[in-house]
């Protein structure tokens, strides 16, 4: 049976929640300029750091007693035992009766986590040894292509967490990976998404690896298929195959009936849920662009945040922190949205990533137990990187009439030092927080000397949230760190708001439903099976396609 350890009372019945309402109505007009103007130490009070990532959170609209009661509503929410069931390996996804453990993924080895008795510690190191084993075969150029050249391109094919985690992970990390190889990724459906990741490129120096764990997802396959097809035009013999394709999956029968040798199938688990799988096998072509040596620090990140949420008390917990004051925007002031804004370019790939990360996760319209839930849950993620933003929709954050909390993320130290750029980049962290809280009133705007007709313009309300997150160095290690804060952060939002953050059926349905469509549309099938609208389009679309 599945372990529920969700609270029996439904959440807006619980004491915390009841009083975070009150709460509320006693706080929601007060001002970011008189919380710090009556508390001076705010600014360091409300901080918290752990595993070098520092978290400023003092520019939210909170004082100390909502702290307080967010913390009791996760107490009373049942979060810790929520936490220390997933570390146990209970199957707290219940609706599909799996285990979650994607922290098992960066377990180091000796230590024990079971699933159904098993300890599977044991399992993942298997795996990353082969993964480490493979990469330096190919990175050495040891393997050879069909035509005994070394591989120098390598296209990941997948889709969801197969895909945004490496292309996110590549392009985070692009500054410690191999500079004379090529990795590309290719996910979409759309041909062209194939076509332009392939057109430069010499099949006879190309990998691909095929990410899908059943090895029957349609757009991966579809997709994988073609790859076979542009191989075998330039290589000509089907045994080729085996020299230019691996797999990432589970399925060794449709492995092997592709032409890959199932000693280059890389397994993983379904205790891994794909948004959750980077870490895994699913990261090969991280591991071939990195090295393993990188990717091991990578996963040294991810396990120091682990243990970190797993241990420490709420109120120095910070994806514990940072879940619960989202939760305070989404459910007390409906602010629908969360932007997350890394300074930092090489983190282009991160607002994207997330996305996946907390919209499938929290995306959710009823409870563990199936009742329809009565309040808000996963709110909208989205972002780019500083300061490209700053010229496209900070507008809207700064003046616009709708609440959006922001993460502002940053790094002291630059990869790549020219002038003064980084420092005129930070200096735009620091200086936007501070303008999104604080504003600027009518009369600072009339001190400039400007004209009363234009003073509504140029007043900047301020009193908009943000988080500030600060680390060192954008490094492999600090990269698994950062993608586990928001892991965990993810996690404790779904717990207190009692929903199953590990299955995502919304993705159903429109799958199934073009699988009926597709035959229509290649005249396999009779049509008119539909409402009048999808019909219409499906006839308009054969009409012009010819």
């Amino acid at each position: 049976m599945s372990t529920v350890t969700a609270p029996a009372t439904p959440l807006t019945q619980l004491s915390a929640w009841k009083s975070l309402q009150t709460h509320y109505e006693e706080v929601r007009s007060l001002h970011l300029r008189q919380l710090f103007k009556h508390d001076p130490g705010r600014g360091t009070r409300l901080t918290a750091e752990a595993e070098g990532i520092y978290l400023d959170y003092s520019k939210h609209r909170i004082t100390d007693e909502t702290l307080k009661l967010l913390i009791e509503l996760a107490e009373q929410s049942n979060l810790r035992p929520r936490i220390d069931a997933m570390f146990r390996g209970d199957k707290i996804n219940v609706t599909e009766n799996r285990a979650v453990l994607h922290v098992a993924l960066r377990a180091r080895k000796g230590e024990k986590i079971f699933v159904d008795g098993e300890d599977v510690v044991p399992e993942v190191h298997e795996v990353l040894d082969r993964m480490s084993a493979f990469s330096d075969r190919v990175r050495s150029g040891e393997w050879k292509g069909h035509t005994g050249k070394p591989i120098k391109n390598v296209i990941n094919i997948g889709i969801g967490g197969s895909d945004l985690g490496p292309v996110m992970a590549y392009e985070a990390l692009r500054h410690y990976s191999r500079r004379d190889m090529t990795f590309r990724f290719v996910s979409n459906v759309d041909g062209t998404d194939f076509a332009e990741a392939t057109h430069d490129l010499d099949a006879e120096e190309t990998l691909f690896i095929i990410s899908s764990k059943t090895f029957t997802t349609l757009e991966t396959m579809t997709n994988a298929h073609t790859a076979r097809s542009w191989a075998l035009k330039k290589l000509g013999d089907d045994t080729a195959i085996a020299k230019h394709f691996v797999a990432v999956s589970t399925n060794a029968e449709e492995v092997t009936k592709f032409g890959i040798d199932t000693k280059n199938m890389f397994g993983f688990w379904d205790w891994v849920g794909g948004r959750y799988s980077m870490d895994s096998a699913i990261g090969l072509s991280t591991m071939l662009a990195i090295g393993p040596e990188n990717f091991r620090k990578m996963l040294a990140g991810f396990h120091a945040i682990d243990e970190h949420f797993r241990t420490t008390p709420f109120e120095r917990n910070l994806p514990v922190l940072m879940g619960l004051l989202s939760l305070w925007y989404n459910d007390f002031f409906d602010a629908q949205t969360v932007a997350v804004l890394p300074y930092e370019q090489y983190l282009k790939r991160f607002p994207a990533y997330l996305q996946q990360l907390t919209m499938e996760s929290n995306g959710k319209h009823v409870t563990l137990s199936g009742e329809h839930v009565g309040y808000q849950t996963g709110p909208i993620f989205w972002g780019e990187p500083g300061t490209n933003g700053q010229h496209s929709f900070y507008q809207l954050i700064h003046q616009g009439t709708k609440l959006i909390p922001c993460d502002f993320i940053g790094f002291s130290k630059t990869l790549n030092p020219l002038g003064n750029h980084h420092d005129l980049l930070m200096a735009n962290v620091l200086a936007q927080t501070e303008a999104l809280a604080f504003g600027k009133t009518p009369e600072e705007v009339r001190a400039e000397g400007t004209p009363d007709w234009l003073v509504p313009h140029r007043v900047f309300e301020g009193n908009r949230p943000t988080n500030t997150i600060l680390l060192e160095e954008l490094t492999p290690e600090a990269l698994g760190k950062l993608v586990a804060l928001y892991e965990h952060s993810v996690f404790t939002q779904g717990a207190i708001w009692q929903i199953d953050s590990f299955d995502q059926w919304g993705v159903e349905l429109g799958k199934v439903l073009a699988k009926k469509i597709v035959g229509e549309l290649e005249g396999k099938e009779p049509g008119g099976k539909h409402d009048s609208s999808t019909n219409a389009l499906i006839e308009r679309y054969k009409k012009q396609r010819g």
